[in-house]
């Protein structure tokens, strides 16, 4: 498996077969469980289950047998987990136990009808029991999925959506199993492709004593800024019953490959993973044994800029070893500037001051004509990620192009925090408020670094390298 050319270093892949939206998330017992949509039998979307891996710092992952698999009458659609702490649901019985509850889209595969159903394991996860009166919410709707569960004061709420209606719903539960309609929300928003994978999150907001704001994300799977597929947010307020939103939805991530990102229960507010990917071009990506990453674990929190409120993103960093390459202050020409150092898994941390005019920015995975950008296009008031020459290989139509997300420097500076895997970049600007998450598959030689100023030149203010470490076998 590690001899495969565009196996990640560090990002969870499962060893083999197909994977696409994290399903589950969960904390207990000093484990991160992370489900997760699977094909035990290819490579290609099908035979939909829940895949399983667990991890006692979000960095070391363990994949352990399938969760939740397919039967001939049942495909399993994602879903959520909770622990049920007080055994509202009684599914522990009289063992005293503390069951997790997996509440998941249930197919039909007969008719397609989609509807919402529960499994509960007793063992820390690692065997699971389906309810005997399946399921617990069914509409009769072919296009009804995807809950997200979470405990709010004395009852459980389910967000869920009607996806080809581009609606988020929301219910009510006192044991898990008996659910009553609360509100709707939507269509609002992007409204190209079906809506997937909501979630609903409090978060605190800076600088404000005891107050916060909710964030309701969804999926859109297609009509994102970087083509295909994308996620948005809005910002608002839950009264237990109905989310209202404060103004327009702004996207979760400006790049093309990152899908399906939800939050952790019985875990610190904001703690996501998503799907390092896109329905665009996914089923064509060049991977060998195995199709499908994780994008790195991101803690979410509010940031305030002025009158401006977004939700900001910190990667979960990999395990890193000291720093290969340490720049001050130095001057850069137009043109492009080699560094001495190179690798496919690394962090790079760049504080740099832009002219008035052209590009400046740094390139990644550099070898021969290939190259992967990023940097500030002053010109246009944007963060880029260009992937127009980041490999020679035909991933498909759109695949190849520049990403942009509209960005104002602080105090003139950039700063920007990338992190480069064998077949993967994600940039964080600033204090997190725009990331772009894109993959690329450059050759394996294809491993320099070089500093980049087109037009005028740029002041390099620092620049931090650092090589990641591989994590252990799978």
């Amino acid at each position: 498996m590690a001899a495969e050319p565009f196996r990640p270093t560090y990002h969870f892949t499962p060893q083999r077969n197909w994977m696409n939206d994290p399903n589950g998330l969960v904390h207990y017992e000093g484990e991160y469980h992370l489900f997760f949509q699977y094909n035990p039998h290819g490579t290609d979307w099908g035979n939909m289950s829940w895949g399983h891996a667990v991890s006692p710092d979000l960095v070391h992952w363990q994949e352990l047998p399938v969760a939740l698999a397919a039967t001939e009458a049942e495909e399993i659609f994602s879903g959520s987990v909770v622990v049920d702490h007080d055994n509202t649901s009684g599914l522990a019985g009289s063992s005293g136990q503390v069951p997790l509850v997996a509440i998941y889209t249930s197919v039909d595969t007969g008719t397609g009808i989609q509807a919402q159903s529960i499994a509960f394991s007793l063992d820390r996860g690692r065997s699971w029991q389906r309810y005997a009166d399946n399921p617990v919410l069914d509409l009769g709707s072919t296009e009804f999925r995807d809950p997200k569960v979470f405990r709010h004061h004395d009852h459980w709420v389910m967000v869920v959506v009607l996806a080809d209606d581009r609606v988020i719903q929301f219910y009510r539960s006192d044991d898990l199993l008996s659910w009553t309609h609360l509100s709707d929300f939507g269509p609002a928003g992007a409204l190209d492709g079906v809506w997937e994978c909501p979630d609903l999150v409090w978060l605190p907001e800076p600088e404000t004593a005891g107050g916060g704001r909710w964030v309701l994300v969804v999926s859109v799977q297609d009509g994102a800024p970087a083509g295909g597929s994308g996620m948005q947010y809005f910002l608002g307020d839950f009264d237990g019953v109905a989310f209202t939103a404060d103004g327009a939805a702004r996207w979760f991530d400006h790049g093309a490959d990152c899908y399906a990102a939800v939050s952790f229960d019985n875990a610190p507010a904001g703690l996501m993973i998503g799907w390092l990917g896109n329905w665009a071009y996914q089923k064509s990506v060049p991977t060998e044994s195995f199709r499908g990453a994780m994008t790195l674990p991101r803690r979410c929190a509010l940031r305030r800029s002025g009158a401006d409120l977004r939700l900001a993103q910190e990667p979960v960093l990999p395990q890193l070893g000291p720093p290969t390459l340490e720049l001050g202050s130095t001057d850069v020409e137009s043109g492009e500037r080699p560094l001495p150092v190179t690798g496919s898994a690394l962090l790079v941390e760049l504080t740099l001051v832009a002219g008035s005019t052209g590009f400046a920015g740094i390139a990644v995975r550099v070898g021969g004509a290939e190259r992967t950008l990023i940097g500030y296009d002053a010109d246009a008031g944007e963060l880029v990620l260009d992937r127009t020459r980041s490999g020679a290989v035909d991933v498909g139509d759109g695949f190849a192009a520049r990403h942009r997300a509209a960005y104002r420097p602080v105090d003139g500076s950039i700063r920007v925090r990338i992190l480069i895997d064998t077949c993967s970049v994600e940039v964080f600007a600033g204090d997190g408020e725009i990331v772009l998450t894109d993959q690329v598959f450059p050759s394996p030689t294809s491993t320099g670094l070089a500093l980049v100023a087109e037009g005028v030149g740029m002041e390099v203010t620092t620049l931090v390298v650092r090589p990641v470490l591989a994590v252990d076998p799978r």
